[in-house]
């Protein structure tokens, strides 16, 4: 990589880690929608494998852990299914497809979605004897976009949301959602050969710029007002998801 790629990559994932140490999520989100911008979506994701699951293991450990495990495997094999179904069994992932350009417009619809429900604070409810077969078809329909588009938040996050669980679980289970999507995905993307050992060095030394993000942004958050920052963070995320999806255009 050229260096100035390489500061565009640090800047990147310093910026997503601090996100992530704001309100606990968005360092994939944010890393692949601003490195979209300057690279190929499958590059993108490959560079974000080491900082993406360091922190989501990391935030998938706590004392609820095994009973979230076993209360979402549903979830996390519809994941797996749709993940490598998609990206192994269709042919080339999509994430390579056309030099990128079809999953940067999936990449775009996605964050701009994902934008306006984080503005409108939308809640779903699903009561718990749907629980059972739901989460697999939600976990397919998240593996289906992580294999598109790299970004493995939709329809996760909110479902997660809508079964009711508190905040610290709620945390717990994310960490857990993401920690499969993004082993999926590693599996597609060294299939594909977009994961090489130079690639994954790169991606190993974006964990350090990740991590001090991160410290920075659990210091801002004992100061900031939550509320503030999530709805600049939403705003953001549906601005860049309109410029992604609708780049092709002009």
């Amino acid at each position: 990589m050229h260096i100035s790629t390489l500061v565009i990559v640090a800047l990147t994932f310093l910026l997503a880690g601090f996100v992530k140490g704001v309100i606990g999520l968005g360092l994939p989100t944010v890393s692949m929608g601003l490195l979209a911008v300057v690279m190929a979506p499958a590059q993108a994701a490959a560079l974000l494998m080491v900082p993406s699951f360091i922190t989501n293991v990391w935030q998938a450990v706590g004392p609820q852990t095994k009973a979230l495990l076993l209360r979402t495997w549903p979830m996390s094999l519809g994941t797996c299914i749709g993940t490598l179904g998609l990206g192994l069994w269709a042919g080339p992932a999509l994430l390579s497809a056309d030099n990128g350009m079809r999953a940067s417009i999936g990449l775009g619809v996605v964050l701009a979605l994902y934008g306006l429900l984080g503005l409108t604070a939308y809640r779903f409810s699903v009561p718990s004897r749907h629980e059972p077969w739901l989460s697999l078809v939600i976990g397919v329909i998240t593996g289906v976009v992580t294999a598109g588009t790299g970004v493995y938040m939709i329809p996760s996050v909110p479902y997660l949301q809508a079964i009711g669980l508190q905040k610290d679980d709620l945390v717990l289970a994310m960490g857990i959602s993401f920690t499969v999507s993004t082993v999926a995905l590693a599996v597609v993307l060294v299939a594909d050969g977009a994961l090489q050992a130079s690639v994954a060095g790169v991606s190993l030394l974006a964990l350090a710029p990740a991590l001090a993000g991160m410290g920075l942004g659990q210091w801002v958050r004992a100061r900031v007002p939550e509320r503030t920052f999530r709805i600049c963070f939403f705003a953001g995320s549906l601005l860049l998801g309109l410029h992604l999806a609708l780049r092709p255009l002009f």
